[in-house]
């Protein structure tokens, strides 16, 4: 083997190093080219994701203050005399429609009413147990009543519902465990 031979071998090594070198960095820009590319459609649908979010949420807060004018219609409702005559008959019958109306707009803008039966399976996503009891008609971790109905918007909690839920171990099976003297109920503090 000639110098010249060992010249032109090692020029060749050279070329291919170079080509080898463009090699990579062409790889090295395709793949950045490539997460740039992903980068934005992951912007593009977060977009489109907060937009139809804000879309459909809009209202949650408008909803919210309206859920306290809702409440007072119905409670006026419940005090109102059955037996009206007159004036007052109609008096009723136009808070009654005021308030099939309001639930109606409330669905209509995706605002549902949740207002769980007793013996419902208590849902801590849509229900708040404000109080705890035993019960003889229903199993415990159950809804016993509904104190105040909740609403959800598009399946989103807007105003949880307030519950009183069956204590452990109710139900008919029990056999009225909590009416022995010496039975307590769940987290009951005899100190206190």
């Amino acid at each position: 083997m000639g110098e010249a031979d060992f010249n032109a071998e090692s020029a060749e090594d050279g070329d291919m190093a170079v080509v080898d070198a463009l090699i990579a960095e062409r790889d090295q820009w395709k793949d950045r080219a490539l997460r740039a590319v992903a980068d934005a459609e992951n912007i593009k649908r977060r977009a489109e994701t907060q937009q139809n979010d804000a879309r459909a949420y809009a209202i949650q807060r408008f909803a919210k203050d309206l859920l306290s004018v809702a409440d007072t219609l119905e409670r006026g409702l419940q005090s109102a005399p059955k037996d009206a005559e007159g004036p007052a008959a109609a008096m009723v019958t136009g808070l009654e429609l005021t308030q099939k109306s309001l639930l109606s707009a409330f669905e209509a803008n995706g605002l549902t009413r949740v207002d769980p039966a007793p013996g419902d399976a208590f849902d801590p996503h849509l229900h708040q147990a404000v109080m705890e009891q035993p019960s003889d008609t229903v199993p415990g971790g159950t809804v016993i009543q509904t104190l105040q109905p909740g609403y959800a918007l598009f399946g989103r909690t807007v105003r949880a519902a307030m519950v009183a839920v069956a204590a452990k171990g109710s139900g008919p099976a029990a056999g009225g465990a909590y009416s022995e003297a010496n039975t307590t109920g769940g987290n009951f503090d005899a100190k206190a």
